[in-house]
């Protein structure tokens, strides 16, 4: 069964560009939308299987990306998910505080739709494919 992937977007127009650019490149993983940090806390505090990766935007009305990686990291259940910042940041302290609390990668979102497609083929080949991910935690065992 192929994991989910959890995508963090708040502009529309982002969020059908990401959309079109999996579909082009045949990625064939459910990909849910949240549209604010509070709403991709909710579904990740609640969700029983995490996804296989998170595409987190910055700039998010009710909390922004960095505290949703703030809060992710300091959750034993999903600290070690994946989390890719794409944003159209280019912050040296943005970029700085990201890796400071954790974050996978940072990519600046190409403008051009053609780029953008090829960013997105080259994170689903590497996020969905190469990379070994941690095991997923395991239940408390009741004695």
């Amino acid at each position: 069964m192929k994991k989910n992937i959890l995508l963090i977007e708040d502009n529309p127009d982002d969020v059908k560009l990401t959309l079109r650019a999996f579909e082009k490149n045949k990625i064939l993983n459910e990909i849910v939308v949240k549209t604010d940090g509070v709403e991709g806390m909710e579904y990740l505090n609640r969700c029983t299987l995490l996804p296989a990766l998170v595409l987190l935007d910055l700039q998010l009305p009710r909390m922004g990306g960095i505290e949703v990686l703030r809060r992710i990291r300091t959750d034993p259940r999903l600290k070690l998910l994946p989390v890719v910042i794409m944003t159209s940041s280019r912050e040296e302290r943005d970029i700085n505080e990201v890796y400071h609390l954790g974050a996978n990668s940072f990519i600046c979102k190409p403008v051009d739709f053609e780029q953008f497609t090829e960013v997105v083929r080259q994170l689903g080949m590497y996020w969905l494919l190469l990379n070994e991910p941690p095991p997923e935690p395991s239940s408390p065992s009741i004695s």
